[in-house]
């Protein structure tokens, strides 16, 4: 059986910032075909469908979809804040090689 990707704490908080307050949205986490190695990640506000698997801490919400959650078994999903840049990353056991902008892997 397939574990199910977990959030770290960092990106709930990051995400509660987001949403400060507000009408809080979901953070989408996803995969399609395409990117520069086969499969790139797509992460966005979005509201949260019947069939999605909804991961939560603190009131936050991250959900996956059913097609996207096969590719993200196991994996972590984060927040970093670098001099580069603020972003969500994935840390994917699954890829077995990924570009250098983070959201292309291959598997």
């Amino acid at each position: 059986m397939n574990l199910p990707p977990k959030v770290t704490e960092r990106a709930f908080a990051r995400l509660a910032e987001i949403n400060d307050g507000s009408d809080t949205r979901p953070l989408r986490v996803a995969v399609s075909g395409g990117g520069c190695s086969g499969f790139q990640y797509e992460i966005r506000l979005d509201q949260a469908e019947d069939d999605d698997l909804v991961l939560e801490s603190a009131g936050q919400r991250v959900v996956v979809d059913p097609v996207s959650l096969p590719y993200l078994a196991g994996a972590v999903i984060d927040f970093t804040d670098e001099l580069i840049g603020a972003r969500f990353v994935i840390d994917n056991p699954n890829a077995s090689s990924s570009c250098g902008c983070g959201t292309s892997f291959s598997m």
